[in-house]
């Protein structure tokens, strides 16, 4: 028995680092274009909008007067990196540095999975959740921040402090990392992503003005074509609605009458999430081990689902989120997981494959929109009433120890 656990333990392991590295060598021959993936290149971001960016940057200032600049100011840390490597072109450094921070994500959740009581299943997400996607994961910076968020989540318990800075930090360069805080129980935690927020907020605007400029660019964004309030205009245009679909403050948008209307509905959505997510952290009484995860993956599905605008690389923040759930043998997130993972799948047939058609509005560009934000809204929904019965409705187990005395007790009245 334990030679056969002996042999099946290193062949799993080998499957798992050969798969990942096949994978992976697929999507920089694709953002390098030695293969070419169906439907629009999804490199022009880099090559173009982020090169432009960085451009003006390493000049000192934000691009104010490019309304598709609408990211926090350490964001621009992430588009300056590929100064790192000058050998390479501005666009293979990025490509090359965003395989890397696939890399750490992926060592980060092998070493969390070998410890006692944790999994090698987060690392089996990760590497199944980022192909599944596409090369837009490596054409874009989140899986940058990703990594930043699974390291503050690993740190999470045992290192409150690291999990704070690495938060705060996170949440300078794209906003979501702050939504990790939600299961933190530890003031530590909460105190020091506070902190290193503010100390790196200060330094860019005494530095860099117009540092915050990118609010109000966010502010004017519309309904973007692969939202969930997206599907009433995708339908209404077969029965005579009179709106356009223009490029519009960096994604492609609806233009037109009650765009407004289902704009204002989305966030009321998602202020009811976030009022649903307040509810529970006041209602909650049990902090599991995995209940930090769990938390930050209910939080981070909500907001991606109810948002007027869903990106494909929104996804892989939810992919890095649920590969630190399922890092836990405890957390009973593993349905919520499969449908994310599956939605990731029908994203990639989305945009790029068939972005066409759901710019169009054709039946199956609508017929993939419903599936893949359907899945979304159904992983929000199971993985929201599963952290209900896991920290406020379902009893606590009891302890080995606890058990012994609770039978004596009884014994002895």
């Amino acid at each position: 028995m334990t030679g056969a656990r002996s042999t099946r333990f290193p062949f799993a392991m080998t499957a798992l680092l050969l798969i990942w590295g096949l994978t992976r060598l697929a999507l920089l021959l694709f953002v390098a274009k030695v293969y070419v993936f169906p439907g629009p290149d999804v490199t022009s971001d880099v090559s173009v909008i982020y090169h432009g960016w960085y451009e003006v940057l390493q000049d000192g200032r934000f691009p104010l007067h490019d309304v598709t600049w609408q990211y926090p100011p350490a964001a621009s840390l992430a588009i300056l990196s590929p100064a790192l490597l000058p050998f390479l072109d501005y666009a293979h450094a990025f490509f090359v540095l965003a395989f890397v921070a696939d890399l750490l994500v992926f060592g980060l959740l092998l070493y969390a999975g070998s410890r006692s009581g944790k999994s090698v299943r987060g690392a089996w997400v990760w590497m199944i959740g980022v192909p599944l996607l596409g090369p837009t994961v490596y054409a874009r910076y989140d899986v940058m921040v990703t990594a930043v968020a699974v390291a503050a989540l690993l740190a999470g318990s045992r290192h409150p402090r690291v999990m704070g800075f690495l938060t705060g930090f996170g949440a300078m360069v794209k906003v979501w990392p702050v939504l990790l805080l939600l299961g933190a129980v530890r003031k530590r935690a909460w105190a020091w992503a506070a902190g290193t927020a503010t100390g790196v907020a200060a330094v860019f605007f005494a530095t860099m003005p117009g540092a915050f400029a990118f609010l109000t660019f966010q502010r004017d964004r519309g309904t973007e074509v692969e939202s969930l309030g997206s599907l009433v205009f995708h339908v209404a245009r077969h029965h005579g609605w009179n709106g356009r679909v223009l490029l519009n403050y960096g994604s492609v948008e609806f233009v037109g009458p009650y765009v407004d209307v289902v704009s204002t509905a989305a966030l009321v959505l998602t202020g009811l999430a976030f009022g649903w997510l307040i509810l529970w952290r006041l209602c909650a009484k049990r902090f599991l081990s995995h209940t930090l995860a769990d938390a930050a993956f209910v939080a981070v599905l909500m907001f991606t689902a109810t948002s007027r605008v869903i990106s494909p690389q929104y996804l892989v923040w939810i992919v890095g989120i649920a590969a630190v759930c399922l890092c836990f043998r405890a957390s009973r997130m593993v349905l919520p997981v499969l449908l994310a993972l599956v939605a990731c799948f029908v994203t990639v047939l989305e945009f790029p494959t068939w972005f066409g058609d759901v710019v169009g509005s054709t039946d199956l560009g609508i017929t993939l929109l419903v599936l893949r934000n359907g899945l979304l809204v159904a992983a929000a929904v199971l993985a929201g009433r599963e952290l209900w019965r896991s920290t406020v409705s379902r009893p606590a187990p009891e302890l080995p120890a606890q058990a012994a005395r609770a039978k004596e007790t009884l014994a002895s009245s």
